[in-house]
């Protein structure tokens, strides 16, 4: 290091000597100044850039849907046949997009979309069982009707599978495959598919739900006739 020498006496400027490391201390502590400004600067727009994008991306809040559910039948004044067997009604297999609780508007058959707004009290298949049960003991025409788990001593099920629950061209379609199963030997008696539409009377929630009132109100009523005439 370089040495500050008095140009009068030679002796060596100790004076010169105790403020030059003060100003080099001064110099770093600016320029890191500077460099921790910059990297302040930076954060802060990279913070803003983010709460700029996670606004983006936050949805807007739905409203609050309307609970719908399908009606069971009540009347069945042109039963005619009954049997004392006791039937178990398994719950049905779905796809994905039947197995949820919103009500399917089909604009075109190959693309699914969702009623705005509104709601079934449960799953699609949940709904079926439980209506299709209490639909079997509102027509009084078993020795009793049951899901899994009831603890009934069982002579067939019904298995099905829920191929259809929606609306398309304003119009509710239900397709439902069931087999009747023989519970004691596991064998198929028969495999039957029902279907039923209904016309809606409006496109709105209200509409769509009626009209699957009356196709449900339909279709149970089929499988009634149809299980009874095979048990």
């Amino acid at each position: 290091m370089k040495q500050a020498v008095n140009d009068q006496d030679g002796e060596l400027d100790f004076e010169s000597m105790r403020r030059a490391p003060v100003q080099r201390t001064e110099l770093q502590t600016r320029s890191t100044m500077m460099m921790f400004g910059r990297k302040t600067k930076l954060t802060v727009v990279l913070v803003l850039a983010l709460q700029a994008s996670a606004c983006a991306l936050i949805k807007k809040q739905e409203a609050p849907r309307e609970t719908y559910e399908i009606s069971a039948p009540q009347s069945f004044s042109g039963l005619r046949a009954s049997t004392g067997s006791q039937i178990l009604v398994k719950l049905p297999t779905s796809l994905d997009a039947i197995n949820s609780a919103r009500i399917i508007v089909r604009p075109s058959p190959r693309v699914i979309t969702y009623l705005e707004g509104a709601q079934w009290s449960d799953t699609v298949p949940k709904m079926v069982q439980s209506k299709l049960v209490e639909a079997f003991e509102n027509s009084a025409s078993t020795g009793a009707t049951a899901k899994p788990g009831d603890g009934l001593v069982i002579d067939y099920q019904l298995v099905s599978d829920i191929r259809r629950f929606e609306v398309i061209n304003r119009q509710a379609n239900i397709e439902i495959s069931i087999k009747l199963l023989a519970d004691g030997s596991g064998k198929v008696v028969e495999t039957k598919i029902f279907e039923v539409t209904a016309g809606a009377s409006s496109e709105t929630a209200d509409g769509y739900v009626n009209a699957f009132d009356q196709a449900f109100d339909q279709l149970s009523r089929d499988i009634i006739r149809w299980v009874l005439s095979r048990a």
